[in-house]
């Protein structure tokens, strides 16, 4: 039935509504029916279609903005993570360690302890644990902790072990079994070689990972989210049990997130074969792009650089820039989108000078134009480009994925990795002013899930201790419309579902959030304390912060 043809299940008003929908910006109250908004405006004539057994629910003047999205989220390891070592707070090296004890000590011995998070770019010390060390803290378990960009893992003598890694074991293609000055390993995994250990450790089965995937999504909803792309790390081993469970949640009615999973690179012979599409699925889950990868990370100085850092070389790239083309091109072809993962200024500029050789090809003559994919290509994370280069990547129908969180914690890494050079990163005023459209996500488990920590980073771009005062290279600061847009209509514009998602418009589905304060007019910096009090799904409120409300 259409909802416009409805009463009216339930009535928000008296609220401070941002439409994100220029023909009605602003708006006092809106009514919902069927799962979509059906009326917007102002108190006096929503509150007019009121039936009987209609709700109403008076904000009392609260913030309003349509359903957020966070558009590059890996949410298997953030899923499971929640049930392991959480080191993301960890201050210093001994606290790290200090962890590890208190947790062997209330773990069965020979059990795995995995954890997550660690940023030795922020502590005094900026060292990294070592075999040695992980074998002092729990000598009696295998450990593997993974940095907190999820490019570089620590793990402890016995961990190698059951991964078959020795003294013999040759670096893995795209990664790096780290040795000390004497040749012996010291425990640092570098881009894929973590998987090697990864391998090792045991897996949740099928339907206890659909339980720990549902109760995430709860979690998510605290936040304000109500869609989110979930990207599968590197060499892709969670995918198909990923997707299996997503599919299982969507059967039972649990999936209550818009949620866009990505297809791993490796599997493009499959896709192809199989004839899938990107965008294929309904309006809570569908198919998504390919994830490739172009380099590595800063943190672990792998990512592909100009220029060398500071401390190290150039980082290096991820597999053959001609493979890399040969597979953009091919799934291009097959109406398959790309992602792909590029960190340095090096790895951006060879993937933009890719991409248009990708849009060249489908104007070649005998070209396949018309199969091309429905939605964009994108590049992730965007995170360190030369201006000459934005500038190329304007001129191309693409989409770029930011996580502006993780500005936030790579401060100190970047100042000391590459100097003065950092103007060149987290360069979000220049893409925009340019034209590119750009979207905003966490990389969860890399950093905070939360959308208002986001949009506290876009537009202060400072810790939360306020520092450093003014911001980190405070030209490149966007406006609290900017950064709501990019968590909102963007992500749904650009993947092909502006007529129905993003924005709070009749006839588009009712996802939104109800916020405890007017992050647009307080000071920037209170935007880390605002928090949800209402998250509404497909017409259903499934979060209220009762205490508030």
């Amino acid at each position: 039935m259409n909802p416009v043809d409805m009463n009216p299940e339930w009535i928000l008003t008296n609220g401070n509504f941002h439409t994100q929908d220029t023909r009605q910006p602003r708006a006092r109250a809106v009514a919902v029916a069927g799962g979509r908004f059906l009326a917007v405006g102002e108190d006096k004539e929503i509150r007019e279609l009121a039936a009987r057994g209609t709700e109403i629910i008076d904000l009392e003047g609260k913030t309003a903005i349509p359903g957020m999205t966070d558009a590059h989220f890996h949410y298997y390891d953030w899923a499971l993570g929640r049930k392991e070592l959480a080191l993301g707070d960890v201050a210093h090296f001994q606290e790290l360690l200090d962890r590890v004890k208190a947790r062997a000590q209330e773990t069965p011995a020979g059990h795995w302890i995995v954890g997550q998070g660690w940023n030795e770019s922020d502590w005094p010390q900026h060292r990294m644990p070592t075999r040695d060390d992980l074998d002092a803290a729990a000598p009696g378990h295998p450990v593997a902790l993974w940095r907190c960009d999820l490019h570089l893992a620590a793990v402890n003598s016995r961990a190698l072990e059951l991964a078959g890694i020795n003294e013999n074991t040759p670096n893995p293609p795209d990664g790096v079994i780290a040795r000390d000055g004497s040749g012996r390993l010291n425990g640092i995994l570098r881009e894929l070689a973590p998987n090697l250990v990864k391998k090792a450790i045991p897996s949740p089965n099928d339907g206890d990972l659909t339980a720990i995937m549902a109760e995430g999504i709860p979690v998510l909803h605290t936040y304000g989210l109500t869609g989110l792309h979930d990207i599968h790390l590197m060499g892709g081993l969670e995918a198909a049990p990923a997707f299996r469970a997503w599919q299982r949640l969507r059967e039972t009615g649990m999936l209550k997130l818009r949620t866009w999973v990505s297809i791993p690179g490796e599997s493009l012979d499959e896709a192809v074969a199989l004839g899938l599409r990107t965008g294929l699925g309904d309006d809570i889950l569908r198919i998504g792009h390919l994830k490739y990868f172009a380099d590595g990370g800063m943190g672990a100085r792998t990512a592909w650089m100009i220029d060398p850092y500071l401390d190290a070389e150039c980082g290096m790239p991820l597999g053959s820039l001609d493979a890399l083309k040969e597979a953009f091109v091919r799934a291009d072809q097959a109406g398959l989108a790309v992602m792909v993962h590029a960190i340095g200024e090096r790895a951006n500029r060879e993937v933009i000078g890719i991409f248009e050789k990708v849009f060249e090809a489908r104007l070649a003559p005998g070209g396949t134009r018309f199969s091309a994919p429905a939605v964009r290509h994108r590049m992730e994370h965007v995170q360190m480009i030369r201006p000459e280069d934005i500038s190329r990547l304007a001129r191309l129908d693409l989409i770029a994925c930011v996580q502006p969180h993780n500005m936030i914690l790579d401060i100190n890494m970047i100042d000391e990795c590459v100097g003065a050079r950092g103007a060149f990163t987290y360069a979000y005023r220049q893409m925009i002013d340019t034209g590119i459209p750009v979207i905003f996500s966490s990389d969860a488990p890399v950093c905070d899930p939360r959308p208002l920590v986001g949009i506290h980073a876009l537009v202060t771009r400072r810790r939360k201790d306020g520092t450093p005062e003014g911001g980190w290279y405070p030209e490149s600061r966007l406006t609290v419309e900017e950064a709501v847009r990019g968590y909102t209509l963007l992500p749904a514009l650009t993947h092909g579902l502006g007529d129905r998602l993003g924005s709070i418009t009749p006839g588009k589905y009712a996802d939104l959030v109800v916020l405890d304060r007017d992050i647009y007019t307080i000071d920037p910096m209170e935007i880390l304390d605002a928090r949800v009090d209402l998250t509404v799904f497909d017409g259903r409120i499934v979060y209220r912060r009762e205490e508030r409300m």
